[in-house]
C-alpha cells in the first residue's frame, strides 16, 4: 500500500530502505483516488521510532493512506525536538474541523498515574468525543486502548504484581469476527505495561466484546459492537528490538527490569531476539483498514 507523507519526514527513509511503497505529497496529488485519511496520535516519548512501527504496520494493502500525526496541544515532548513537532504535527486544535477515515491513539508511559492526572487528559477526553462524530474507526493502543476503555465505558485499570513485558501467547475467541480473519488459533503478540484491565470488567460491558486473550497477560483485543472503537492492549506494533532497546536502557539506568518473557533465544539479552509477531500484526492492522475503514467510509465522507 502506498503510504502518503511529507516528502522530508526522516522516518521515510527508514521505510524505503526496507522496500515499502512511500509517496511523498507531489506524486500523490497527480492519483485521482481519495486516499483514506488517516489521523495517528502519537503519544509516545521517542516519536520517531513509532511513527516507523506504524507506518510499516498500515502497509500491507492496496489501499493509499494519507497519514496526518497528530500531537497533544497541553503537552510537551521532552524527548522529539520541537523542530519536528512543528513541522510534522498538528496540534488536535488544528485539525478538529476536519474529518478521518480512521484514527489510531497510540500508547503512552503514564499508565502508572491517574488518568485525571495526565496533564492532556482532559484535551484527549475532547478528542476522544470528537473522534465520535468525525472518524469512522478508532484503534486504540495500550495505555490508549486503556484510556479509551476507561472514559467509554468505565472500566478502571489496576496495577500488575509483575510488569506485563515480553512476548506471550494469546488465543482467538471470536474467529468469525473480520478483525480476526487470516489469525492462527494461537499467536504472538508484545506487551510492555505495569497495569492491566479486567476480564470481568470488560465482559459485564454488553457493547464489548473480547477477540483475544492471554492466559499470562489477560485481555488482548476488544471491540466494540459496531466496530467503531477496537482496543488493543498491547503494542503488536512493536520492532524487533524495541524491547530489547527497553530493557537495556532500564537496567543501564539501575532500575529493577526482568528480561523480556519468551523474547531472547535461550533467553540470553547478548542474542538477537527472534521477531515472532509480525504476520499477526501486518494481518491486525490491514483487517482494521480494509474491513472499519475502507469497507465503511463514504467516498465524500471527509469533504463534509
Amino acid at each position: 500500500m502506498p503510504i502518503k507523507v511529507q516528502g522530508d519526514l526522516p522516518a521515510k527513509a527508514v521505510i524505503e530502505q526496507e522496500n515499502i511503497f512511500i509517496m511523498d505529497e507531489k506524486r500523490a496529488i497527480t492519483q485521482d483516488i481519495r486516499p483514506l485519511q488517516i489521523a495517528i496520535l502519537n503519544l509516545m516519548p521517542i516519536k520517531h521510532d513509532t511513527e516507523i512501527q506504524l507506518m510499516r504496520a498500515l502497509s500491507n494493502t492496496p489501499l493509499q493512506v494519507d497519514i496526518t500525526f497528530v500531537c497533544m496541544e497541553s503537552h510537551v515532548s521532552k524527548n522529539t525536538p520541537a523542530s519536528h513537532l512543528n513541522k510534522f504535527y498538528s496540534k488536535f486544535s488544528e485539525v478538529k474541523d476536519r474529518h478521518f477515515d480512521g484514527l489510531i491513539i497510540t500508547g503512552a508511559p503514564v499508565e502508572q498515574i491517574e488518568f485525571e492526572e495526565v496533564n492532556y487528559w482532559d484535551e484527549l477526553k475532547e478528542l476522544m468525543d470528537w473522534s465520535d462524530t468525525n472518524v469512522f474507526s478508532t484503534l486504540h493502543i495500550c495505555w490508549g486502548a486503556q484510556a479509551g476503555l476507561y472514559y467509554r465505558y468505565g472500566i478502571k485499570k489496576s496495577r500488575l504484581d509483575k510488569k506485563a513485558f515480553g512476548i506471550y501467547e494469546h488465543k482467538v475467541l471470536h474467529r468469525k469476527v473480520p478483525l480476526m480473519r487470516g489469525f492462527d488459533d494461537v499467536f504472538l503478540a508484545p506487551h510492555s505495561r505495569h497495569t492491566v484491565v479486567s476480564k470481568e470488567d470488560i465482559e459485564a460491558c454488553k457493547d464489548l466484546t473480547i477477540l483475544a486473550e492471554s492466559d499470562e497477560v489477560g485481555v488482548f483485543i476488544a471491540i466494540g459492537k459496531d466496530g467503531k472503537h477496537i482496543f488493543v492492549l498491547g503494542h503488536p506494533e512493536y520492532d524487533r528490538n524495541t524491547l530489547d532497546i527497553e530493557y537495556k536502557r532500564d537496567k543501564d539506568k539501575g532500575l529493577d527490569i526482568e528480561i523480556p518473557y519468551n523474547y531472547y533465544p535461550d533467553n540470553n539479552p547478548d542474542n538477537p531476539p527472534l521477531l515472532t509477531w509480525r504476520a499477526h500484526s501486518n494481518a491486525l492492522y490491514t483487517n482494521w483498514l480494509n474491513y472499519y475503514v475502507y469497507q465503511n467510509t463514504p467516498y465524500n465522507f471527509t469533504e463534509r
